[in-house]
């Protein structure tokens, strides 16, 4: 054995990161994972650690970091209530095929099950919410274990890995050679040529060519295979009019005319009025989600519909589809662009195009130019969209102003859209915006965020503060739960139940954590004071108060059919 590579599994898993090309760890440590944060010492030049406030921080920094750069983000945390707090990332990274890498620090082996300080079996915890997990015992399975968790979780639909480390292991010396443990690895995940895919090609071109009313839905799995070419190609030959789901914003531009706007609960009329009238819906890189469909029972019943996924497990999992591939929509696009056939749809994208000027008409405008003394939503939306750059990254949380910057904010560069959908996480925005700027650093990130939300990750502002990052955060501030106000108001007879929240001084907190501020109420400096934000080299929070019982319309009521909306 030669002496000289004796090192400690903790030096081990950072130079297995190094050599992975990780470039960023976003985390918290503590007492099981300090061995790990003592060998990041000394690799500081190689690999950037960011310190933030909470676990859930950093985990929402991570998954904001992954979403705009594509790359696998990495947090790291301590056992017991360090390892819990990363659950609801977890579940969100899941639901939402974000591609990251946990790395918790664990009490010694010889510890296991005797319920030590701060131990927690998170590896039962955690297999729920991840799509795969592993504890490690010695230092020998260091560099092994943590390449196949990187592998997995960015290969296929991404999704989160969680990997315990024991401290003994991470202080075990061990004779570690890396010319031999980094190597081409093989994690025995065989790829098959799915022959079936290529026999669907031709009925898929088949039902297209022959199809009078088709319609394309387009989810995040277009922006995770970077299909987004492909697909503007596949609309340019085809002319079927497209719309999006929440995380699938930003894959066409809006000024696209074949591109008709969002689906869902408070999507576009366009889409929602006429899916239903489909005779054929291609879906691509979606699943279907319970907001997209409404009422399963009415949903897509005069269409054949056709299914592109690479998880074969959301294949019929709510939608019986008439045809399918499972794989990448990249590979299948280009495939379907050699066969389909050239063919103009007037008549049915003029009925997409009536209801845009009827949503423009009934909605949008009320949204924009209200006469009501307070502001709305959408103005602030709208006046975002005057000012912003064009290389400018949307990160919203999770409720009313959600929506809003859904449907109403422009959309001009690639992965722009950050935003806990499947899971509904309160509180992603604010850590997630630090990591979407650390991802991006050249670009312009704007964080919009509810009064409720911001108060449940209000201390990574300290975060922000420590890197100098220059994060411009809009605060909608209604001193309501504004989105459970609003189904309060609809469909429980004006009940407000603890929806009503007293707010602390936002101003101040900006203040003590030496971030500028100011808050507005007047509608007739609006205007102004969102150019003077957006126009800022630093971070600036902007808080802005509206209207106290705002709804977002319009508004398909849960269970209800697509074309069954409460327009006001």
């Amino acid at each position: 054995m030669n002496s000289q590579n004796l090192i400690k599994g903790s030096e081990i898993l950072i130079k297995t990161l190094i050599f992975e090309k990780i470039e960023y760890i976003f985390g918290y440590p503590g007492g099981a994972i300090m061995p790990i944060y003592d060998a990041l010492f000394y690799y500081k030049k190689y690999i950037s650690h960011i310190l933030t406030r909470h676990e859930q921080g950093a985990i929402h920094a991570a998954q904001g970091y992954a979403r705009v750069s594509g790359k696998v983000g990495v947090c790291f945390t301590t056992s017991g209530p360090g390892a819990t707090n990363l659950i609801t990332g977890l579940a969100d990274a899941l639901i939402d095929s974000t591609a990251i890498l946990c790395i918790t620090g664990q009490v010694s082996s010889n510890l296991l099950g005797t319920d030590a300080f701060q131990e927690t079996d998170i590896i039962d915890i955690s297999i729920p919410v991840t799509k795969w997990n592993f504890q490690v015992q010695n230092a020998k399975e260091i560099s092994y274990i943590i390449s196949k968790g990187i592998f997995l979780a960015k290969s296929g639909r991404p999704g989160p890995v969680l990997i315990d480390i024991t401290k003994d292991a991470q202080l075990e010396l061990f004779n570690f050679y890396s010319k031999k443990f980094f190597v081409k690895k093989n994690f025995f995940i065989k790829k098959k040529r799915n022959k079936r895919n290529l026999e669907q090609i031709e009925k898929t071109t088949t039902v297209i060519n022959k199809s009078i009313r088709p319609l394309i839905l387009i989810g995040q799995g277009v922006i995770l295979a970077n299909a987004e070419k492909e697909l503007k190609f596949f609309l340019k030959k085809t002319n079927i009019p497209a719309a999006s789901t929440l995380l699938g914003l930003g894959t066409l531009k809006k000024k696209n005319f074949l591109y008709m706007g969002m689906l869902g609960m408070h999507g576009n009329y366009p889409p929602n009025m006429l899916t239903n009238q489909s005779d054929v819906i291609l879906a691509i890189g979606m699943r279907f989600d319970d907001r997209v469909t409404g009422d399963l029972n009415q949903y897509g019943k005069k269409a054949k519909i056709i299914h592109i996924d690479i998880d074969e497990s959301e294949i019929k999992k709510t939608i019986n589809t008439n045809i399918f591939f499972v794989g990448n929509c990249k590979k299948i696009l280009k495939l379907l662009l050699f066969k389909i056939k050239k063919k103009f749809y007037n008549q049915w994208i003029e009925k997409f195009n009536f209801l845009k000027f009827k949503e423009k008409k009934e909605v949008i405008n009320n949204d924009f130019n209200t006469n009501k003394i307070e502001i709305t939503m959408g103005e602030v939306i709208n006046f975002i969209n005057f000012y912003k750059k064009n290389n400018t990254v949307l990160v919203t949380d999770v409720g009313q102003h959600q929506m809003s910057a859904s449907r109403y904010f422009n959309f001009t560069c690639k992965k722009s859209q950050i935003t806990s959908g499947g899971l509904g996480t309160m509180g992603f925005s604010l850590p997630a915006s630090i990591g979407a700027k650390i991802g991006l650093k050249n670009n312009q990130i704007i964080c919009i965020v509810g009064d409720g939300g911001i108060q449940m990750t209000i201390q990574e502002l300290g975060t922000i503060m420590q890197y100098n990052l220059a994060i411009k955060i809009i605060l909608l501030n209604n001193n309501f739960l504004g989105m459970v106000r609003q189904w309060q108001e609809l469909f429980f007879e004006k009940r407000y139940s603890f929806t009503k929240i007293k707010n602390p001084n936002f101003m101040k907190i900006c203040e003590a954590y030496g971030i500028n501020s100011k808050k507005i109420f007047k509608k007739k400096i609006l205007k102004k004071n969102i150019k003077f934000l957006l126009n800022k080299t630093k971070s600036y929070l902007l808080e802005i108060i509206i209207e106290k019982e705002y709804n977002i319309y319009p508004i398909i009521p849960p269970g209800n059919s697509l074309d069954d909306f409460i327009i006001k």
